[in-house]
């Protein structure tokens, strides 16, 4: 019988990555909230698991050959359970290759360029003293929406983002993307990637997985406290 990973998490998007991930691998998973408004991520405990104290984490008991592991990391959880599972990683090289190369993607550019407009967009100016910035909202809101334009151009000739098949390519991206609103972005001229987040946001794992302690998710523009954890420490 399998064992359940412990996942360590909170409500965001590079949490529901892999909240996601392990609703659509159909793995069983134990829910440890790791609460990162309240400094939970620089518990002792947790720093063994994410030295770098950023969720999401895992614990697998069952690792390789048999023996627990912890991994930290979005995207290297994602390639871990795909190749765990042989599925949502392509199914030759060249789908791998296009599979990890749109992953590396979204680590490297839409989840960074995106965590940056969220923050100077709305927690920046909100904070005591207040840093509305323009240079730097409009440095990464036109990233951003130049990001999106990428994106967009990969959909219209792809059902998904690596290919005609769903991957852990998607499952990265698509937490980040739902949440354009919130990065002053507009989908008026990105048809294909409006098609896409309404077609991979109603995948039942795609819903469960951004659904779980999503009661916990709060404004941290309206928490003192929070930011001081999140954004000065």
């Amino acid at each position: 019988m399998t064992q359940p990973i412990d996942l360590y998490f909170w409500p965001t998007p590079n949490g529901w990555k892999v909240s996601i991930a392990l609703h659509e691998f159909d793995l069983p998973f134990d829910l440890h909230l790791v609460d990162i408004g309240a400094g939970d991520q620089f518990a002792p405990e947790f720093l063994k698991i994410s030295p770098n104290n950023r969720m999401p984490a895992i614990v697998d008991p069952d690792g390789p050959d048999g023996a627990p592991i912890a991994i930290f990391e979005s995207g290297a959880i994602l390639q871990y359970l795909a190749r765990k599972t042989g599925r949502f990683c392509g199914s030759t090289e060249r789908e791998r290759i296009a599979v990890d190369q749109w992953l590396m993607w979204q680590m490297g550019g839409v989840g960074p360029m995106a965590g940056q407009a969220h923050h100077f967009l709305k927690y920046a100016p909100a904070m005591d003293p207040p840093n509305d910035l323009p240079y730097a909202k409009e440095r990464y809101r036109k990233e951003v929406a130049r990001l999106y334009g990428v994106l967009d151009r990969q959909l219209a000739g792809n059902r998904y983002v690596a290919g005609d098949f769903y991957s852990i390519a998607d499952m990265s991206l698509w937490g980040w993307v739902s949440l354009w609103e919130g990065q002053q972005q507009t989908l008026d001229d990105k048809p294909n990637v409006a098609r896409w987040l309404e077609e991979v946001g109603a995948r039942p794992g795609v819903q469960a997985g951004r659904a779980l302690a999503a009661e916990k998710r709060g404004d941290f523009r309206k928490d003192k406290a929070a930011q001081d954890k999140l954004f000065k420490r």
